[in-house]
């Protein structure tokens, strides 16, 4: 009888005992992967071949690790000079395929700055987002837009700093309202000499780099002064801008006297949840907090999560020249070093032990205990909502994925359609997706034709990246939309289209008078149906359609903004922000140069007499 001598595939232990075989005794990074090419986990190593020997010999900490070998199919690694390389590269790795066994940054979201834009003779005080292209002088991080705000009102309150645009800066022909309330010093309209601004320039600078105390001082001479020069008007401005000042003091928590910059984390695990409660500090003031709750496992040590939480926080950020924590991150040193490269200053991670500094550690401490109790209460009660809404639907299982849509415009006019995501965790904000109406058949007002377009775009993208294997959207457990029969039936019209009509779809449909409680659900094939006025689950749904129909205005009011702004010069081609800039200057508005005849338009400097008759005609046809 014949045999199959055919050899199975490796696998397992045995799979990377043989993958050994041919390691070098030199730093980098590894990943283990399962069926399909799923990444497991990403690690590092000062030596491949001892780090990956290990998971070959079969002692493992715990039943999590053997899983993870247990489930290995394929390994690939990456070699490189020094084991500070293989960090860099493991976080970047980490972030960008989150591997189901590492431990992992969520809500990862870049912070608010300060910037003070120095390329206009005027500099504007702003608040910035993202990378640092523009021009000028950068502070932060703050932990949130309400920290930053703060700030900039009190900097304006102190500095009188304009934060207008450019274009606005150079149309002005009188005060704005800032002015008038004393928050700038409109040096638009030459209240103010240009030196004379550049030194309130330079005050909200140090003001910022943390030389408060020196500021308010010069500025308590200057009132002093203007007082005995009998210049009361003078000394009682200098006096509000002092208060101003002295306000970010009181309304702070905490101002520590002895700590200029640094970055506090605390973590706190139970249960097999995590919190890292995040504080900034810097220009000795307190810049806000943030709580974060990276994904952890039970059996995961607090000193790798830190490490794992610091290595992939600093990936993106700057980093202080001091980082407190709660619990020493395991590989300290290696963090210590690679942080040092990175920030090209001396970088140090300490754990407190006495004073002031471990006062602020445990203030966090105690904020990351708060919040991670908060948390785990919001998820069983969202537990025992998600259980009533798949009880109420007749779902297989209760939603891990929520999608909601919404559209919204004005007469047809600026029409956008908004998607909200919620699940176990609440409101995944970071996964909202805006859509612009593009569709140009539509008929003005057309609510059917919207939402089969978003709802085309958003599944049609999704299938195709489930054919490739790149999904980067998850297919959602349950689908919301606002409306009734009608829209439910053009719905899944465009679902069977794009064969995804296995989705189940509800569609929420407000009662007589839109009165809330009175909502009547629509199943395709099924009659409509109401719950209980007083139910729990009508209370969450309701919820979720309001933060889609929030969510839908928001975004239609934002680009009908930037629709209203828009200035008709933009559209002439030829135009650009020098000519533009220019023609404003000369006739104060777009409306002016409506109105200039070709002879008036030529005399603006760098309008030639083709562009001229350009601009005439534009307005013209217009």
């Amino acid at each position: 009888m014949p045999t199959d001598t055919t050899l199975a595939p490796l696998k397992g232990a045995a799979l990377i005992a043989d993958e050994v075989k041919r390691l070098p005794d030199s730093p980098g990074v590894y990943r283990m992967m399962g069926e399909d090419g799923e990444v497991l986990y990403v690690g590092k190593a000062r030596s491949l071949k001892k780090r990956v020997i290990q998971y070959a010999q079969g002692r493992f900490h715990t039943q999590r690790i053997a899983l993870m070998v247990d489930l290995t199919r394929s390994m690939e690694f990456v070699t490189v000079r020094t084991e500070t390389d293989a960090l860099f590269l493991e976080i970047n790795l980490i972030k960008q395929l989150k591997p189901r066994f590492n431990v992992l940054l969520r809500d990862d979201k870049s912070f608010p700055e300060i910037v003070i834009r120095r390329e206009h003779p005027a500099a504007q005080l702003r608040k910035h987002r993202g990378a640092h292209t523009i021009k000028g002088d950068y502070f932060g991080p703050f932990a949130s837009a309400w920290a930053v705000n703060r700030t900039l009102n009190t900097l304006q309150k102190a500095f009188l700093l304009r934060s207008c645009s450019d274009s606005v800066y150079e149309s002005r022909t009188r005060p704005c309202m800032l002015h008038q309330i004393k928050r700038c010093a409109a040096p638009c309209t030459g209240l103010v000499s240009l030196e004379d601004y550049s030194a309130l320039v330079d005050q909200a600078e140090d003001f910022l780099r943390g030389k408060s105390r020196a500021v308010i001082s010069r500025m308590s001479e200057e009132m002093q002064a203007a007082s005995d020069e009998m210049e009361f008007e003078r000394a009682g401005r200098l006096r509000d801008r002092i208060r101003a000042l002295a306000s970010v003091a009181q309304e702070q928590q905490i101002n520590p006297e002895t700590l200029d910059e640094a970055d506090v984390f605390a973590l706190f695990a139970e249960g097999g949840q995590a919190c890292v409660q995040v504080f900034f500090f810097r220009a000795g003031q307190n810049w806000g907090n943030r709580a974060y709750f990276p994904r952890v496992d039970k059996s995961d040590e607090d000193t790798d999560v830190m490490s794992a939480f610091l290595g992939q926080f600093y990936d993106d950020k700057p980093i202080p020249r001091l980082i407190l924590t709660n619990v020493a991150p395991a590989e300290r040193e290696l963090l210590n070093e690679a942080f040092t490269l990175k920030a090209g200053r001396k970088v140090e991670i300490t754990r407190p032990q006495k004073g002031e500094k471990k006062g602020l550690v445990d203030h966090a401490l105690t904020n990351a205990r708060e919040a991670l109790g908060r948390k785990m209460s919001e998820s069983s009660a969202q537990g025992k909502l998600l259980a009533g809404v798949c009880e109420a639907f007749g779902l297989e299982a209760p939603p891990e994925r929520i999608e909601v849509y919404d559209n919204s415009h004005i007469m047809g006019t600026n029409a956008v359609g908004g998607m909200i995501v919620a699940g176990p965790e609440g409101f995944n904000k970071n996964q909202y997706r805006k859509f612009n109406i593009k569709g140009t058949d539509l008929t003005p007002g057309d609510d059917f034709g919207m939402m089969k377009e978003v709802l085309r775009r958003r599944f049609g993208r999704m299938v195709k990246e489930e054919e490739t294997g790149e999904a980067s959207s998850p297919r959602p457990d349950l689908v919301l939309i606002d409306g009734g029969a009608g829209q439910i039936s053009a719905v899944m019209e465009v679902m069977a289209d794009l064969g995804v009509d296995d989705i189940p779809v509800v569609g929420v449909a407000k009662g007589p008078d839109r009165d809330a409680g009175l909502e009547r659900f629509h199943v395709a094939g099924k009659p409509q149906f109401m719950l209980e006025p007083k139910s729990p689950v009508l209370y969450y749904l309701q919820r979720l359609r309001d933060e889609a129909h929030r969510f839908a205005i928001g975004t239609h009011r934002i680009k009908r903004s930037i629709d209203m702004k828009k200035n008709p010069l933009d559209e002439i081609e030829g135009v650009g922000p020098g000519r533009k800039r220019a023609l404003l200057h000369a006739f104060g508005s777009a409306r002016g140069v409506s109105r200039a005849s070709v002879d008036d338009i030529m005399k603006v400097d760098g309008v030639s007499e083709p562009l001229a008759q350009r601009i005439f005609d534009f307005f013209r046809k217009s």
